[in-house]
């Protein structure tokens, strides 16, 4: 079953911690106090949040995302991509002529879980999809909009993978993998997953 999820809000510059990674990289008075280093600092902080998020199947800062299916993966619920998921905005059918069915919010509701939520039925069915059609999820995902609502070991290995890329930006091969100090900060928010990825 084919599925497309896309990012619909990007993370502002002002909810990253650009500050916090000039302390932990000591840019000292006359070094990255004027604001020169910010888009560097700001780059590789997006860069370092991008791979833990691909590596834990978590959203680190709230911003909204399209989930796109051509069908539900079970009849009473649909599994979502990502965690947490603190909010369903709409669900949309699409038929095979691109005609949009707003799908009324009383029909399904959010199984809030720190892995793996859901949208699931109200009642014993989520709706048909359309023959050839689709179904379009909005909803929004993260742990908060501001980094302080970021748990503190993530926000630590954020800094830290960051930190990793500004330091060897120059070096023609970078690191194979995660440093180890990264994969221990992440390691509890992993996802397991069991039976191919069918009951993730």
């Amino acid at each position: 079953m084919t599925m497309m999820l896309t990012e619909i809000t990007p993370v502002s510059a002002a909810s990253l911690p650009v500050q916090a990674l000039k302390d932990h990289l000591r840019l000292g008075s006359g070094f990255g106090a004027d604001g020169l280093q910010d888009g560097l600092i700001e780059a590789h902080l997006r860069a370092a949040m991008a791979t833990i998020e691909g590596r834990i199947g978590k959203v680190i800062l709230s911003r909204s995302f399209r989930l796109v299916l051509e069908d539900w993966r079970d009849n009473s619920e649909q599994p979502l991509p990502v965690a947490p998921v603190t909010a369903l905005t709409s669900v949309t059918l699409i038929d095979a002529a691109a005609v949009s069915t707003l799908v009324a919010a009383a029909r399904y509701r959010l199984v809030v879980d720190q892995h793996r939520p859901k949208l699931a039925a109200v009642g014993l069915l989520l709706p048909a999809v359309p023959n050839d059609g689709r179904i379009e999820i909005v909803f929004v995902a993260g742990f908060g909009a501001a980094w302080s609502a970021v748990p503190a070991d993530l926000a630590q290995a954020v800094l830290l993978l960051a930190a990793e890329y500004y330091e060897n930006r120059y070096s023609p091969a970078g690191q194979v993998g995660l440093p180890a100090g990264v994969q221990a900060l992440i390691e509890r928010w992993r996802t397991v997953r069991v039976l191919g990825g069918g009951a993730a």
